[in-house]
């Protein structure tokens, strides 16, 4: 019974793999999808939890990220956690996100406007629930994704 439930969950990771993208926690690379321009506003993106971002274009790193749609702009953050798709986006801004199974190529700019910070924070602690808010972290890392 243990050996067919490891090798139904290993069926289950393997095929998820497959499907292009991160799994769960675990990061993957390129992502696919039908690519599309980048809508002048993400409100149609605001209830979604989670998005695919995809950094490292000549070496595709893709994660699970939460996001925050505030206005007209589409923001991740990574806390104070210098992660290695921060990392990633640090070296090279260029970023492609998929959402609804839509990707968009993007810029990620790194936010560092006190005033941004201060209203982001209180979106992202409002949505994300297990949330610190980053406005009040020493060092943050919160990125707008902008058209390229």
């Amino acid at each position: 019974m243990r050996t067919q439930l490891l090798g139904a969950l290993v069926a289950l990771l393997l095929g998820a793999l497959a499907c292009g993208g991160p799994v769960f926690v675990f990061p993957g690379g390129a992502l696919d999808g039908d690519v599309k321009p980048t809508p002048a506003s993400w409100a149609f993106a605001a209830d979604t939890g989670t998005i695919q971002l995809e950094t490292r274009p000549d070496e595709p790193y893709s994660v699970n990220i939460a996001c925050v749609v505030m206005g007209d702009q589409l923001y991740v953050s990574a806390g104070d956690n210098y992660a290695q798709w921060v990392e990633n986006m640090e070296a090279d801004p260029r970023v492609r996100a998929r959402i609804e199974g839509s990707v968009y190529e993007l810029r990620a700019v790194r936010v560092t406007d006190e005033g941004e910070m201060k209203a982001f924070g209180a979106a992202w602690t409002e949505k994300i629930s297990f949330g610190r808010d980053p406005s009040k972290l020493e060092e943050a890392f919160v990125f707008r994704l902008e058209p390229r």
